[in-house]
């Protein structure tokens, strides 16, 4: 048999429940769902070339000639085209020498602080003018604030010196003149 307080305890227990259960489908039918989005725009790839090799003049054993970046015939040409106005980094990696195909040989090459030039408005070399879209660096320390031109392209020029020593052997020289570019992000 129950006892009385038994009793009360399981319709306490009943009315708990009871209650949990009227207030369960409540709390259901307040909830409220939403759903954003994520967006991302991605901007025009970058693309590089060497639109032109750095070209020095026939050399004499023993006599030293230099390349202006101003030659449009004979300097260094990287064309970069990307996203307008973006941030780009730019990197030459350059040789401390030139070399015969078959290796036999080297001739040191050499850059000045002011061999390089990038310029934004894409003109030809010649006719570009200091400070007008067009700025002389040191190509060992390309500019940092670098941006592709407001037309997506930016073009790099290179000029240097090459010394042929008295004994230089005859014959056509080489070597990798590379320019890394990467967007910065601003």
């Amino acid at each position: 048999m129950r006892t009385a307080k038994q009793t009360r305890q399981n319709h306490l227990l009943v009315t708990v429940l009871g209650l949990c259960l009227l207030a369960a489908p409540a709390a259901v039918m307040s909830q409220d769902v939403a759903t954003g989005s994520a967006t991302a725009t991605v901007q025009t790839a970058l693309a590089v070339s060497a639109d032109n090799n750095l070209i020095f003049p026939a050399l004499f054993q023993g006599v030293a000639d230099s390349m202006a970046n101003t030659n449009d015939d004979s300097t260094a040409q990287f064309s970069i085209t990307g996203q307008g106005s973006a941030g780009i980094n730019l990197q030459l990696t350059l040789p401390e020498y030139m070399a015969l195909a078959d290796g036999s040989d080297r001739m040191t090459i050499s850059f000045r602080s002011t061999d390089a030039a990038v310029d934004t408005l894409v003109s030809t070399p010649a006719t570009m003018v200091a400070g007008n879209g067009w700025i002389d660096q040191n190509p060992y320390n390309l500019p940092a604030a670098a941006v592709v031109g407001t037309g997506g392209q930016t073009n790099v020029y290179l000029g240097g010196k090459v010394t042929p020593s008295r004994l230089q052997t005859a014959g056509a020289y080489t070597a990798d003149i590379i320019l890394t570019v990467a967007y910065t992000g601003s």
